[in-house]
This record gives structure tokens, C-alpha cells and sequence, in this order.
């Protein structure tokens, strides 16, 4: 494929497995995010570093945010959120983060594309991404012409970036507000 037509093929991937994210859900998370006194965001790889970045955005509208693994990073607690985005739904080191902050009574949400996996059978909050492609001929694998997780971690860019969008509104925060948060040591 040329250029062009790859675009248009990514772009159609994207949006299919985005009109198929359930409402209610991404609803659930955004209650999940303003209810919890503090949140601390996770994932790995590729998703990890889409998750990162909406700790970002987060921060920009005010919440008190967390990077799990960061140094600064302090032990969460009863009130708070642990928030993962997981594909696989099965990452070992999100598992132990997921039996910690079960132990310490904080509450826990996914963005993931598996919902028959234990870190989305653990949380109280799942917003289901259809869009697995990384084991192709699995049940849970979606075709793409975007490779490995590519698909899946597009897709979660794109809807934490709708959270912020709603979020953003339901604070009644302006962009002024936000870039007043924005890194100044750059």
C-alpha cells in the first residue's frame, strides 16, 4: 500500500475499534477519576507510555496524579485510584500492582482489550478496547494493518484524550487554567 491508502486504512481501524468502545464505561472511569482522592496511573511498554501521558493531562486539570514506578511516587491508600491500561488484561507486574492496591483498600480501573482477563475481572471500573491485535488468530485478536499492539495503544491515546475533553468540561476548566500547570522547566 502507498501512503495515502495506508492512512486511510489506520484511520479506519481506529475509528471501528473506537465506535465500539462502550459509553457507560468510559462514564464509569470518568467517575472513578473525580471521585478518588489521589490517582496513580500504570501500564508497560507502549501502553504505559500512552498512560503517562494522560497522567500529564490529568495533572494539567488539577488532579492529584501519580506515575506508578516513579520515584516521587508514594504508597497509595483507601480513597485512592489505581488506574491501568493493559491490553492483555494479564501483565505480571500490573498483577502485583493490582493485589497492593487491593491491599491497601484502593480502588482499581482498566482500559484494556481483554475483559476475560484478571486485571479487568479485578476492577470496579473497564473500559473495553476491542482492538487486540498482537496475537493474531487469538480469540480476542482484531484485524489491523497496524502492527503488534499498535492498534490498542492508539486507541487508548485517543480515549483518554476524550476523558480529558469530558473531564476538561465537567471541571469547567479553561485552557488558561491548564497551561498555568504546563512544565515551565523545559
Amino acid at each position: 500500500m502507498e501512503t495515502p491508502e495506508l492512512i486511510d486504512a489506520i484511520l479506519a481501524d481506529i475509528g471501528r475499534a473506537l465506535r465500539q468502545v462502550d459509553p457507560a464505561q468510559v462514564d464509569d472511569i470518568c467517575a472513578a477519576i473525580q471521585s478518588a482522592d489521589r490517582i496513580f496511573i500504570t501500564g508497560k511498554g507502549r501502553s504505559g507510555l500512552q498512560m503517562k501521558a494522560f497522567a500529564m493531562r490529568l495533572m494539567h486539570l488539577g488532579f492529584c496524579v501519580h506515575v506508578v514506578d516513579d520515584v516521587t511516587t508514594p504508597a497509595i491508600g483507601a480513597g485512592d485510584l489505581l488506574l491501568i491500561g493493559s491490553s492483555s488484561g494479564r501483565t505480571g507486574s500490573l498483577l502485583r500492582y493490582v493485589d497492593t492496591a487491593r491491599e491497601a483498600g484502593a480502588r482499581l480501573a482498566t482500559f484494556t482489550g481483554v475483559m476475560d482477563s484478571p486485571i479487568a475481572a479485578a476492577a470496579a471500573s473497564v473500559a473495553q478496547i476491542p482492538a487486540t491485535n498482537f496475537k493474531a488468530g487469538s480469540p480476542s485478536a482484531v484485524d489491523s494493518v497496524l502492527v503488534m499492539g499498535s492498534l490498542f495503544e492508539h486507541c487508548l491515546g485517543l480515549l483518554c484524550d476524550l476523558i480529558v475533553i469530558r473531564l476538561k468540561a465537567a471541571r469547567g476548566m479553561d485552557e488558561t487554567a491548564m497551561n498555568a500547570r504546563h512544565a515551565n522547566l523545559e
